[in-house]
């Protein structure tokens, strides 16, 4: 009897190895820590903001729409639940990948703006939360990038034969990946020239 357990196991460990098992939980946990990872720079960048509105707002209080529309999707950012159930959700995601858009996009605004200040262009507080908020942009895009092709790894073992049976008998399902309308914007990090001369007014 105990034979028979004990080759009833090999084989079914034989089994599982074979139809894909293995390769679903690794690309599975791939995709945890590529999003761990995402969620790291996001919350990196969303820590920087309200450093960078005072210090615009001491420079160019009068700019209160540029600065209210960068604290409003902040909390917008803030208000959003990351939890590894969203991974799972496409309009959870979709919503997530949105607020974190409006961000992306406050902010590029609020520095189209600060271009209209020499003083707080100068200001060294202000250049250095820009030097960190310029790395955190490449280290954002560095890690969607992983995230993508870990997501298209696992997506890929889901849904190609054997392992699609064993994916659907265990629960693996596809997961939802970044899309951006402009591909070569998200891989392009943000240039600031500091540098540049302010336009004489005419």
């Amino acid at each position: 009897m105990r034979a028979f357990l004990s080759l009833t196991v090999i084989l079914y460990a034989l089994l599982l190895s074979g139809c894909g098992y293995n390769t679903l939980q690794a690309t599975d946990e791939q995709i945890k820590a590529s999003w761990a990872e995402v969620l790291n720079q996001y919350k990196r960048r969303a820590d920087l903001v309200p450093n960078l509105v005072n210090t615009v707002k001491g420079f160019a209080a009068q700019e209160k729409d540029v600065l209210l529309g960068v604290t409003t999707a902040r909390s917008r950012v803030g208000g959003i639940q990351a939890s590894p159930e969203l991974l799972n959700n496409p309009e959870a995601f979709a919503k997530f990948q949105n607020a974190q858009g409006e961000l992306s996009s406050a902010l590029s605004r609020l520095l189209v703006v600060t271009e209209n200040y020499p003083e707080l262009k100068s200001d060294a507080n202000f250049r250095d939360l820009q030097a960190q908020l310029e790395g955190t942009e490449n280290r954002i895009t560095v890690a969607r990038n992983r995230y993508i092709k870990a997501v298209q790894e696992y997506n890929i073992v889901v849904r190609s034969f054997p392992s699609n049976l064993t994916a659907m008998m265990f629960g693996f399902q596809t997961k939802p990946s970044f899309t951006v309308e402009n591909e070569q914007e998200i891989s392009a990090a943000p240039q600031v020239d500091f540098a540049a001369p302010v336009p004489a007014a005419k």
